[in-house]
């Protein structure tokens, strides 16, 4: 079933995210229309010392709802995920998305 509705779609991404939150992460916003998730850990990142580390941002903006994950210095590429619709194979991907992010944080242990 594909969901249209924007905060259906929020709160199915929010649910995923929320177990991530008892992994390291805290939040600096949590409402009905923002979340986020960041590592508070003092860490030195491409030579600058730093005191947190952002995660993961989830957000209903307009006519979409905008998924930034990791740090812009790391996926330089990345842009963030504009959704309109969610299905099961979107939200899949998403989820290997933010597993994936996981890992890397794992592996530099960011938290």
């Amino acid at each position: 079933m594909i969901k249209t509705d924007l905060i259906e779609i929020f709160q199915t991404i929010r649910a995923t995210l929320q177990p991530y939150a008892t992994l390291g992460f805290n939040n600096r916003v949590n409402s009905e229309q923002e979340y986020d998730l960041w590592a508070d850990k003092n860490v030195r990142i491409k030579g600058e010392e730093r005191t947190e580390v952002f995660f993961v941002n989830l957000k209903i903006e307009n006519t979409v709802v905008s998924l930034n994950i990791l740090p812009d210095y790391l996926s330089e590429h990345e842009s963030p995920l504009l959704i309109r619709e969610l299905d099961d194979v979107a939200l899949n991907q998403i989820e290997g998305r933010i597993a994936a992010g996981y890992k890397i944080f794992k592996e530099n242990e960011w938290v």
